[in-house]
């Protein structure tokens, strides 16, 4: 207790929301724009020459063009309807690699100290995928997590983390 009988004053960072880990940022670029589409979300993909809708409907030019020159393909970009033609698009960086011969549309890699788990559309199968542990290896991993979803034929979304 103050002199006078006052509480004492707590430190900002003692509350909450101002202490503790920062949360992972989740966009590399965030951009509104106007065009007519369906629904009130979209998905898509840009790679180099093409561009991979995974939402109902036709997408307009200035949603695939409003990353043109801001980030280098391949990205992911979800949209979200702020008004009637206004829209909200968050972008994210992506790594692809090409997989050919393997079944699946998801895959989960997971390499300890003894033994590798691989994992097909949710089910362990026996084996590996070579290129996605060589992936992982060329990082310097020895220990690592890879998970892979299928964008389009032999084309994959890959991510890589250290365990």
């Amino acid at each position: 207790m103050l002199p006078g009988g006052g509480q004492p004053r707590r430190p900002p960072w003692d509350e909450v929301g101002i202490h503790g880990l920062h949360r992972q940022r989740e966009w590399d670029d965030v951009v509104t724009v106007e065009g007519s589409a369906d629904g009130d979300e979209i998905a898509f993909v840009v790679l180099d020459e093409s561009v991979l809708v995974e939402s109902d409907g036709e997408l307009p030019d200035s949603f695939t063009d409003a990353f043109e020159g801001r980030l280098e393909p391949p990205y992911r970009v979800v949209g979200i309807r702020q008004d009637e033609d206004v829209w909200a698009l968050g972008a994210r960086r992506i790594e692809t690699i090409e997989l050919p011969g393997v079944d699946g549309d998801e895959l989960d890699l997971g390499a300890g100290d003894e033994e590798a788990t691989l994992l097909v559309d949710g089910a362990r199968v026996f084996g590996s995928v070579p290129a996605l542990e060589a992936l992982a290896r060329s990082r310097g991993l020895q220990r690592f997590a890879v998970h892979a979803e299928r964008l389009d034929g032999d084309l994959w979304e890959v991510a890589v983390a250290a365990l």
